[in-house]
């Protein structure tokens, strides 16, 4: 886990894909996208049925490595609305069992904005949690921090001739304004845009400079992706 400081809070990267939170033993998550491969088989498009699987598993180990006690998960929690009334006995027991061992949050995204809360835990469009607004699409109009999802951004470098793509964290700096992040998407079957894209760089104004954070053998890179004119 790599630590770093946003809003005055020691939060931490695990696996470049979910944020722990260590102050309030918190593990935040966004765009599961639960349920994806068997939306798509319901038109034809067969994909092997085991996203959900791969996506709670990893969602397991990074609890049972940080020793989280709250999970919260920014939306877009299941591909559709329906989602969670086509997972199969398997998947349905590990979300069971997982949402009885933590305090779960689900927060609804554009995917799934009509969830009802499966297995355990509350529902709902948005939180403040410590004086940071936690919700699932980026939004200007509040002066909070905040920590939001949606956009599944990956960063893309040249490195040794080769190019290679990361899951990324974005973080949004302002000298008078809150700071904001949007979260890597932490699904298995999730694609992901160019953080460098203009739609995040202009979901995440006001900003001074905006960077792509990614986790490397225990350090952290800082990219920078977008920083005003002096």
């Amino acid at each position: 886990m790599v630590p770093f400081s946003f809003s005055g809070e020691e939060m931490q990267l695990v696996d470049g894909r979910a944020l722990f939170w260590p102050r309030k033993d918190a593990l935040l998550v966004a765009d599961l996208h639960l349920e994806k491969a068997s939306f798509f088989a319901r038109s034809g498009q067969m994909l092997p049925p085991y996203d959900s699987r791969e996506t709670l598993e990893r969602l397991a180990a990074a609890i049972r490595q940080t020793g989280a006690r709250r999970v919260f998960a920014l939306g877009d929690n299941f591909h559709d609305d329906e989602g969670a009334n086509r997972l199969e006995p398997h998947a349905r027991g590990m979300l069971d069992a997982l949402t009885r061992a933590v305090d779960w949050t689900w927060i609804t995204g554009n995917h799934d904005s009509r969830l009802v809360a499966p297995g355990h835990g509350a529902c709902m469009e948005e939180i403040t949690v410590g004086g940071i607004a936690l919700r699932h699409r980026a939004s200007s109009a509040e002066g909070a921090p905040e920590i939001s999802g949606h956009y599944h951004p990956k960063l893309a470098v040249r490195a040794r001739g080769r190019r290679i793509t990361r899951p990324c964290t974005v973080l949004a700096a302002h000298k008078t304004k809150a700071s904001r992040m949007i979260l890597p998407a932490f699904g298995a079957m999730t694609g992901g845009m160019n953080a460098g894209d203009p739609a995040i760089v202009s979901a995440m104004q006001p900003a001074d400079r905006i960077d792509a954070l990614v986790p490397l053998t225990g350090k952290l890179l800082q990219y920078p992706l977008w920083r005003a004119a002096s």
